[in-house]
């Protein structure tokens, strides 16, 4: 069961420290952010509205609340799909990284037409 969670903390710090710029000098705090979202997950009560509905279709509120975040940060739709899915509730990880997105985007205004 460690190991599992030691590799999940891992993954997480090395997703941290991608979406931070890659810059080198803080794998500690990493570390410990990671450790702390995945604990903080890991103590959240599982409810019914934690499953995916069978059809696949999304709420209207999850629709809204992507709008909402691509729109106050300045990513795209899809780039604020794609962290709302990676991290769930946390609200300051997200907002974090949106704008660390929206920076990278301006200093480097090419990269996100490659995709």
């Amino acid at each position: 069961m460690s190991d599992d969670r030691d590799d999940r903390i891992r993954e997480r710090a090395y997703h941290i420290w991608e979406r931070e710029g890659r810059m080198q000098g803080d794998p500690e705090r990493h570390w410990h952010q990671a450790e702390a979202e995945i604990d903080r997950e890991a103590a959240l009560p599982l409810t019914a509205d934690d499953a995916l509905p069978e059809t696949g279709e999304i709420a209207s509120t999850d629709v809204l609340e992507v709008e909402a975040l691509a729109v106050r940060t300045g990513i795209s739709g899809d780039e604020a799909q794609e962290l709302l899915d990676r991290l769930g509730n946390d609200r300051a990880a997200i907002e974090q990284a949106a704008r660390s997105l929206k920076a990278k985007r301006r200093r480097n205004p090419d990269e996100g037409l490659a995709k």
